[in-house]
């Protein structure tokens, strides 16, 4: 008997990729266009979906057949630590670049959460979302 995946999956780019979902990747960056953003930091959150075939890794129990989910952790949160951006745009951007290039995926969305961006009326969240494949 084979087994697929749904075809037609809402939200997949392809309609029958499977997801990794890690959401709340915190880490304190130093990204904004103010001077006091850059100098004192702020805390960023990074939501990342992951689209790829999971039928590898769960008809074979390997960890080597999906995307370590700890590793893209660790790799998301050293790029918020790491080089600063002007833009949010710009770090959604690195972090998709680097995904891609380190993990077997199709595909990935990045959510980029800057709950302390410095707006002078009162919200409660601003983030940018981009998503990106595999050419």
């Amino acid at each position: 008997m084979t087994v697929q995946a749904a075809p037609g999956r809402p939200g997949s780019p392809s309609g029958d990729l499977d997801t990794v979902v890690l959401k709340g990747i915190t880490a304190t960056g130093h990204h904004g266009v103010f001077d006091h953003e850059r100098r004192d930091g702020q805390p960023f959150v990074v939501d990342v979906v992951l689209y790829l075939d999971l039928q590898p890794a769960g008809t074979s129990d390997d960890l080597t057949r999906t995307a370590h989910y700890g590793e893209v952790a660790g790799l998301v949160h050293g790029i918020i630590e790491g080089e600063p951006f002007d833009l949010i745009e710009a770090l959604a951007e690195t972090i998709a670049a680097s995904v891609l290039r380190s993990f077997p995926i199709t595909a990935l969305d990045v959510t980029v959460h800057k709950p302390q961006a410095p707006i002078e009326v009162p919200f409660g969240d601003v983030a940018v979302t981009l998503r990106r494949s595999r050419a």
